[in-house]
Formats: C-alpha cells, sequence, structure tokens
C-alpha cells in the first residue's frame, strides 16, 4: 500500500492484525531501546571529546530516533513518542554532543540522564529549609505553571462530553465541532503530560516542565508561542535554533534587529519538526499545510516584534481587546491550515477508535481478574 494513502483508512483496514496488546508491544520495545541508546549516550560522552567526534559518535542514535516512532501506529502512542523522541530528545543530544544542555550536566545520575533524555523533565532541586524560606522569600512561584488535580478532572470529563458531543456532529454547525476540536487538542495534550508528571515524580524526583500556561490568556503572539503555548518546545529551541541563529544575525545586523531573522528560522524549524510529526502521524505526503502555518505565525510575530521596538511600548493594545484578537487568529489560521492535515490522517476518527479499543482493554483485564477471583474462591 502506498504511503500517501494511508490516510484514507482506518488502523484496522491497513494492519488486519492490530490490537492494543500488539501496539503496546511495540511501545515497550521502542522504549527499551531508547533506554538503551541514551545509556550510550551517557557514557560514551565521557569518552569522546565535545564537538564534531561526539557528534558522530551520536548519530546512530538520532538516525534511531527518527526511525523508532514508524513501529507505532496509534494517535496517543505515536504522536508522545516521536514528540519525545525524534525531536526533544535529538535536539537534547545535539547539544550535547557540544557539552550544553540538560544532558551536560555531570551529576546527573543514569536515572535522571534516561528521564531527562526522554521526557521534558527538570531535576527539582532540594528545597531549601523552611526557617531559610521564610526569611527568604522566592519572588517567584515553584507551582507556577502547575495545576490541582480537580483542573486535571475536569479536562477529563471535558473530553468525554467531547467524545459525547461528536456523536451528534450531523445536528451541530462545522464550525463548533472545529472549535471543540481545537479545545479537545488542548486539554488531551495537557491531560497526557500530567500523567507524564506522575510517572516522572514517583521514580526520579523530578518535575514535568510545565507545558501550557493558559494560553486563551495570551496578550500576544509573542506572549503565546514564547510564554504561554508548547513552553518545552520553546525552551529546547531556544539553545539548539534560536540562540545560534541569533549570533550569526548579529554579525550582520546588528543586536537590535537580529532576533528578527532569529525568530523566523526557528519556526522554519518548528515546522519541519511538526511535519515529521505528522507524518509519522499519517504516514501521508506532506501537503504543506503545516509549513505554511508556521511560516504564516512567523512572519506575523517577527512584524509585531518589529512593531513592537519601533514604537517602544506607545500605543499597546489593552488586554481586553489584544486577547481575543490573538486567539482569534491562531485559531482562524488553525482552522485553515492546521485542523485540516488532522482531518487528513484521521486523527479523530483514530483516536476515538483508540478509547474504545483501552476501554474495551481495560473491561477484559477487569474481567478476567474478576473471574480468577471467583474460580479461586470456589476452588476451581
Amino acid at each position: 500500500m502506498e504511503a500517501e494513502n494511508f490516510q484514507n483508512y482506518t488502523l484496522g483496514e491497513i494492519y488486519p492484525n492490530y490490537s492494543l496488546e500488539w501496539e503496546i508491544s511495540n511501545f515497550i520495545k521502542v522504549w527499551i531501546a531508547v533506554a538503551t541508546s541514551l545509556t550510550y549516550c551517557k557514557f560514551t560522552s565521557k569518552l569522546v571529546p565535545k564537538g564534531l567526534p561526539r557528534l558522530l559518535t551520536f548519530s546512530p542514535v538520532i538516525c534511531l530516533f527518527l526511525y523508532l516512532p514508524l513501529n507505532l501506529h496509534s494517535m496517543h502512542l505515536c504522536g508522545t513518542t516521536s514528540f519525545f523522541i525524534a525531536w526533544l530528545s535529538n535536539f537534547k543530544i545535539l547539544l550535547l554532543a557540544f557539552n550544553k544542555g540538560p544532558l551536560s550536566d555531570p551529576s546527573l545520575s543514569l536515572p535522571q540522564f534516561l528521564a531527562v533524555g526522554c521526557f521534558p523533565i527538570k531535576i527539582q532541586p532540594n528545597p531549601p529549609p523552611k526557617s531559610q524560606t521564610k526569611q527568604n522569600p522566592s519572588p517567584q512561584n515553584p507551582q507556577n505553571g502547575h495545576k490541582s488535580l480537580w483542573n486535571y478532572a475536569i479536562k477529563v470529563l471535558l473530553v468525554a462530553a467531547f467524545v459525547r458531543i461528536y456523536n451528534y456532529s450531523e445536528h451541530i454547525h462545522p464550525k463548533v465541532i472545529l472549535v471543540l476540536y481545537c479545545f479537545h487538542i488542548y486539554f488531551m495534550l495537557e491531560i497526557m503530560f500530567a500523567m507524564v508528571a506522575a510517572l516522572a515524580r514517583a521514580t526520579v524526583g523530578s518535575k514535568l516542565e510545565p507545558q501550557f500556561d493558559e494560553p486563551y490568556l495570551s496578550t500576544s503572539l509573542q506572549d503565546f508561542w514564547g510564554r504561554r503555548w508548547n513552553i518545552m518546545v520553546t525552551s529546547i529551541l531556544r539553545p539548539t535554533v534560536y540562540g545560534p541563529a541569533l549570533r550569526v544575525w548579529t554579525r550582520v545586523l546588528g543586536r537590535k534587529w537580529a532576533p528578527l531573522p532569529a525568530v523566523f528560522v526557528t519556526f522554519m524549524v518548528s515546522a519541519v519538526m511538526h511535519e515529521l510529526i505528522f507524518y509519522y502521524l499519517g504516514r501521508g505526503r506532506p501537503t504543506g499545510k503545516i509549513t505554511g502555518f508556521f511560516i504564516l505565525h512567523g512572519v506575523c510575530l517577527v512584524v509585531e516584534i518589529g512593531m513592537k521596538k519601533v514604537l517602544k511600548g506607545r500605543c499597546r493594545l489593552p488586554p481586553a481587546v489584544s486577547r481575543p484578537l490573538t486567539i482569534e487568529f491562531v485559531v482562524v489560521t488553525g482552522f485553515w491550515l492546521f485542523l485540516p492535515e488532522l482531518r487528513r490522517c484521521r486523527g479523530f476518527v483514530r483516536a476515538f477508535d483508540e478509547y474504545m479499543l483501552a476501554a474495551a482493554f481495560v473491561k477484559d483485564i477487569v474481567g478476567g481478574a474478576v473471574k480468577f477471583r471467583n474460580d479461586v474462591g470456589t476452588g476451581k
């Protein structure tokens, strides 16, 4: 079957033997390979000098991390795995090749190194004594960006409600459904990363970097992309792409105007990585719409930053005006260029199928446990 026709079929039609058990088995194998590869990177980084020699040593791992997501086929497992290893892990390995980034910390134990390498993990420092905290209170809120369990519980209930509402989509205006899709994506990303955060805290005492900070409160594109949406991506793009591009363009344009092309280059790299993730999800030939989305936003953000530099803080719109304008622009361009790609790879249909498979899988496990207990109780 040709790759570009992948999006026209469901998983069951493409892979007759597809089952949740098969996917979980592949998922475990992929992550065993990831852990083994990162262990190799940790020990070889101590033996090989930084720079090109270390980069060549790491290159097989980088290529492997680009290949591994092709072994997964579900929206959730493939999507998160490709984001974590093909993008975040590979960029962290590139930084480690030059003895930079979070993996270059020599104090990291092997479990901590694996956690930081696999996930958007930030090692939590030992908290200061309570007396010291009271005498010298930190100006920053340590819980900033993290939400309560009730917040996530409400979002889980909303996602469940969305799934039910989609059953009546023929009676609802298509644009309303698209708005629900936007919230669905946002809530699901937060829920999945919260689950990873809980796993990180339980295993290596680390915390997950906040992925979102109330993006619907953004007052500008700079606020949306730089501080509120996909914060983990921003934190890894800054040292790997934006910083080097800024240094290069500073020599050409000077420090004042160098951020403008540096921002655009960063958006171009982000576009390439998003196209790659969508290829993993749909295995279809790119249409260029994802790239167009990020080029458009990159250009608009460059214009916005340039205007701020020229106006120097004058003529600033009040939040009551700038917030709805910002969100409207993001949503409208998302409807135009981003969501059609999710629909092209049948993202929502496949996600709903996975919910049903997961529910049936849990039901079988619970039913088997109950049957085993009854058999033991009756002496069978």
